[in-house]
């Protein structure tokens, strides 16, 4: 009964960002459960490098390089799939971007960048992966989306990281609206906000390791293990039951922190 709790034998996944930080520890994670993964990412060599590194020679993780950051990207990619698979078990949008700057010098660009990759190419990927999402669905196993949001869109950060903040805070919510329409297609939407993972987005967890893990209520930084754990839990069948939650992965920071 619960042998196959976790596995993801069989599965197909798609994880935007995939090529490095916390997208590539997911992708990494996912395979070794079993899945089939495709990883995308703006960067093609870099792409293509992190797939060739995660398949080790087994062919279970490719690359599919696109911009995403608009609807025809977003779009474009789904069409890429959909040209390779006849389904899609898992989604993970992943792929983000942050600003920081004085709020009197806050510019146009640093809003509408990371409003727009972060809100709502998440959900216009997920309106186009629909179909193959629809296809992956049944009672028995539903088909999966995580949304990779942030502590930072539950409790501030000592940054003035203003738009990233409110685009983090909407997708949290924007999770519990699209999975409360899904959730009768057997498409189960949820959600993963990260805490101090060493990665080029959070710079202070890479750069600064022994200062973040003081402030950590746990005393580390997250590792890659913490990261995929918590999203092959959300991925398998052990998570089929949470919907629309988004789980705080950071080591107490949100919750715990005093």
């Amino acid at each position: 009964m619960f042998e196959q709790l976790f596995s993801l034998e069989n599965k197909v996944a798609l994880v935007t960002g995939g090529s490095r930080g916390i997208g590539k520890m997911i992708a990494a994670g996912f395979i070794a459960q079993g899945a089939k993964v495709y990883i995308s990412s703006r960067k093609a060599d870099q792409c293509d490098a992190t797939a060739a590194e995660l398949s080790q020679g087994n062919g279970r993780c490719i690359s599919i390089p696109m911009d995403i950051s608009t609807v025809d990207g977003c779009k474009a990619l789904t069409a890429e799939l959909q040209a390779r698979e006849e389904k899609l078990d898992i989604l993970v949008n992943n792929a983000g971007a942050a600003w920081g700057a004085d709020f009197l010098e806050f510019p146009e660009s640093g809003w509408d960048k990371v409003m727009d990759l972060n809100v709502k190419s998440p959900f216009f990927l997920t309106q186009s992966m629909y179909p193959l999402l629809k296809a992956a669905a049944s009672d028995a196993q539903p088909a999966k989306v995580i949304n990779i949001a942030s502590i930072d869109g539950i409790r501030l950060n000592p940054w003035e990281t203003y738009s990233y903040h409110a685009s983090k805070s909407a997708l949290i919510f924007l999770t519990r609206r699209v999975a409360a329409r899904l959730v009768k297609d057997r498409i189960v939407v949820s959600g993963i906000a990260p805490g101090p993972f060493a990665s080029e987005m959070n710079r202070h967890a890479r750069d600064h390791e022994d200062e973040a893990a003081a402030s950590t209520p746990l005393g580390r930084i997250g590792t890659p293990e913490d990261m995929a754990g918590t999203a092959i839990f959300l991925a398998s069948r052990a998570g089929d039951y949470v919907v629309g939650d988004t789980i705080a992965v950071d080591g107490g920071h949100a919750y715990a922190k005093i």
